[in-house]
């Protein structure tokens, strides 16, 4: 019902490093003018779908000058210039870092969508055991946003439109534990709307300007966090990325402190079975915000959990990484909202409403996360 006819406009490349020709992850590929969009994996590739010609593509990175790249048959090569601002522009960076979070707090009502949006995403959940893919699971989802202005995320939702996992049929990998994750993750960890994750609690941190760096040929402030006091719940440590001319979050990273286990256990664990010992090691979170036409909304959102898990009567505990990642791939008008019945809960688990990996064509219609090379292996392996 929701899948995007007529994709038959395919772009794929790869991003490369301009000084070590190394491959860049994690860039935004957008089709200037179209509502496409999508990110690079770990090897620097990407495939693009559009309804219409692609005659250009647009490549966005932090660190790296932006490139306007046209397009045409066949792979696209692609290779961006690290940006080396000059010192003396760093030096005169100065202000209370405070109040630049404040304003461009302030500004969140002109910077970021002031109506609904109904926006489809990518999704892509993997963990491993210690070094090896036991579960990939997959998903295009749809997430309605109400207005930034509006200082909460309870508005806001998401729904499953097509989905698979593929999952470690080995007895021994077997893990009953639910863990944060889902495309409920485009709701919660979307730091701007969601105000009570980080910015609710400003004055529980202490706050640091760094040095700047540009997004997108846009030089931003940079501004470090960390917890000044003890709390009942975890704070977090991180980075914001700010618009220095717009005052726009174009970026922010964050990382939960480790430094009380039970504290963090009970921001990422969401069930496990009685007599299963569950470790947190990490858990790092990094948002990227999209500014066209005036308008500014989430891009991009990248989480990584690490773990470990021990029933009591072993000695040995087993490493595990959770990544989920989530790209905005098009946005869908008109903007109505996810009827309740459709809502997919944080408290759902994706592997149960997913069917195996089976159709090489199963995205064909929908713009993806072009699997890395790696992660292929692991696939065709689980599928033994």
């Amino acid at each position: 019902m929701f899948g995007q006819e007529g994709l038959e406009n395919v772009v794929r490349g790869v991003v490369m490093d301009a000084s070590d020709g190394k491959a860049v992850a994690a860039v935004s590929v957008v089709v200037p003018g179209q509502k496409y969009a999508t990110v690079t994996n770990e090897d620097g590739t990407f495939v693009i779908k559009s309804s219409k010609p692609i005659s250009e593509l647009r490549f966005t990175r932090l660190g790296y000058f932006d490139v306007l790249k046209k397009v045409g048959q066949g792979k696209v090569s692609v290779k961006m210039t690290p940006i080396a601002y000059p010192l003396q522009e760093a030096s005169i960076v100065t202000g209370d870092p405070k109040e630049i979070v404040q304003a461009a707090m302030r500004r969140i009502r002109d910077n970021y969508a002031s109506s609904p949006e109904l926006l489809r995403c990518f999704y892509r959940e993997t963990l491993q055991k210690r070094q090896r893919y036991i579960s990939v699971c997959e998903a295009v989802a749809r997430i309605y946003k109400a207005p930034y202005y509006i200082p909460n995320h309870r508005a806001d939702r998401s729904a499953l439109e097509k989905s698979r996992v593929i999952m470690s049929q080995r007895r021994g990998d077997t893990l009953s534990v639910k863990m944060m994750g889902g495309p409920t993750i485009a709701v919660t960890f979307d730091a701007v709307k969601n105000r009570d994750l980080l910015f609710d609690d400003l004055q529980y941190y202490s706050l640091k300007l760094e040095s700047p760096e540009y997004i997108a040929d846009r030089l931003q402030f940079v501004i470090s966090f960390t917890p000044a006091i003890d709390l009942e719940y975890a704070l977090y440590h991180g980075k914001l990325f700010i618009d220095r001319e717009t005052l726009t979050f174009s970026r922010i990273e964050l990382s939960l402190d480790m430094s009380d286990l039970s504290k963090a256990t009970r921001v990422m664990l969401v069930r496990k079975p009685v007599g299963l010992r569950f470790t947190p090691k990490e858990q790092s979170f990094v948002i990227n915000y999209r500014s066209e036409d005036g308008c500014t909304r989430m891009d991009y959102l990248r989480s990584s959990m690490a773990f470990n898990c021990d029933w009591k009567k072993r000695l040995i505990a087993t490493s595990y990484t959770l990544v989920n990642e989530l790209v905005v791939t098009d946005i869908i008008a008109p903007a109505e909202p996810i009827a309740g019945s459709d809502v997919f809960k944080v408290s759902d688990v994706l592997d149960d409403k997913a069917p195996l990996f089976r159709d090489p064509d199963f995205w064909m219609d929908y713009n993806i996360i072009e699997p890395s090379e790696s992660l292929e292996h692991a696939v065709s392996r689980l599928k033994k």
